[in-house]
C-alpha cells in the first residue's frame, strides 16, 4: 500500500544491520509509518520485542483493504474507456467524488490518491481531492489482504518522545528513528502542521547514547549540520548507507541510513 517515505529500498541494507544488534532484546520503531521496519525487524529477530508505533494509522488503513478494493472496483467501472494515466474529464471526476462520497464506510484516502492525483500527490480529505486534478492512474489488481502483517508486534500509538520516555531506561533497546524529512512534503502524517527545524532537532535527542538506525535525505540539512556541531554531533562515528531515489527524468535525491551499535556510543 502507498506511504509517504516508504522505505523497501532498504530492506535488504536494514537486514543486515539488524545482524549487529543481538544483545537488543527490544527493537522500537518510534515513526512506525507502514510498519514495514518493524515488520522485518520482528522477521529477522523473532525473539525480539518489536514495538510499532502506529502514530499514523496504517493498521486502520490494512484493517479496511477490503472497503479500498470495493472503491477502486468502482473507479475502474467508469474509467474503463479512459486512457491509462490521462487527464480525467469534469464529467468522470464528478462520478469518481460521487462513489467516494457514498461510501459508508473507512475511506483510505492515501490508497485513493494514488489511483486518481498525479504521481507521489496525496490528499487525506474529501475536500482535498475536489480540489485536485484526477488522472487515470488506478491499478490493475486489488491490494491483498494483510491479515498477518502485524501479527507479532507490540502495537502502541503516541508521541514519540512519550514512547522514547516509557523504554529509555533499558540500554538493550534498538531506536528505529525514521521522522518525517526536513523539507520535503509531509502532508501525508498524521501531524498536520509543518515539522520545523526544531521538531527535527528534537530527534536526535534519542540518538545520543543510545543503539540507532535513523534514516534522512540529503534534502534534508540535518547531516550537515550536525558535522558543523563536530563531536556534538550524534551521528559521529556513525556508519553510513546511502540509496538514490529517483523522482523523475530531471529530479532525483539520496536516502541515507545511519546507525550506530554498542561499540560506537
Amino acid at each position: 500500500m502507498p506511504f509517504q517515505g516508504q522505505k523497501r529500498k532498504f530492506t535488504d541494507a536494514f537486514r543486515e544491520v539488524l545482524k549487529l544488534y543481538p544483545y537488543c532484546d527490544t527493537i522500537v520503531d518510534l515513526f512506525g509509518g507502514s510498519g514495514l521496519l518493524a515488520r522485518i525487524s520482528k522477521d529477522e529477530r523473532p525473539d525480539a520485542r518489536v514495538v510499532f508505533n502506529d502514530y499514523d494509522d496504517f493498521s486502520q488503513r490494512v484493517a479496511n483493504i477490503p472497503n479500498t478494493n470495493r472503491l477502486l472496483h468502482a473507479f475502474r467501472d467508469v474509467l474503463r474507456d479512459v486512457k491509462k494515466n490521462a487527464l480525467l474529464p469534469d464529467s468522470k471526476k464528478a462520478e469518481i467524488l460521487s462513489i467516494i462520497e457514498k461510501e459508508s464506510g473507512y475511506v483510505d484516502y492515501v490508497s485513493v490518491s494514488s489511483s486518481i492525483l498525479f504521481s507521489m500527490k496525496y490528499k487525506n480529505t474529501l475536500d482535498g481531492l475536489k480540489a485536485s486534478s484526477f488522472y487515470n492512474r488506478v491499478r490493475i489488481s486489488d491490494y491483498d489482504l494483510a491479515d498477518d502483517y502485524l501479527n507479532g508486534l507490540e502495537i502502541v500509538k503516541g508521541d514519540y518522545k512519550d514512547i522514547f520516555r516509557r523504554f529509555n531506561g533499558d540500554k538493550n533497546v534498538l531506536w528505529i528513528v525514521d521522522p518525517p524529512y526536513l523539507s520535503t512534503d509531509c502532508t501525508t502524517y498524521k501531524k498536520s502542521s509543518y515539522w520545523n527545524l526544531k521538531d527535527y532537532l528534537d530527534v536526535l535527542d534519542v540518538l545520543q547514547d543510545t543503539n540507532f538506525v535513523y534514516f534522512t535525505s540529503d534534502k534534508s540539512s540535518i547531516v550537515e549540520l550536525c558535522e558543523w556541531l563536530g563531536e556534538k554531533s550524534p551521528f559521529s562515528g556513525a556508519k553510513k548507507i546511502v540509496v538514490e531515489e529517483v523522482m523523475n527524468y530531471t529530479t532525483s535525491y539520496k536516502d541515507m541510513m545511519f546507525y550506530k551499535t554498542r561499540e560506537e556510543i
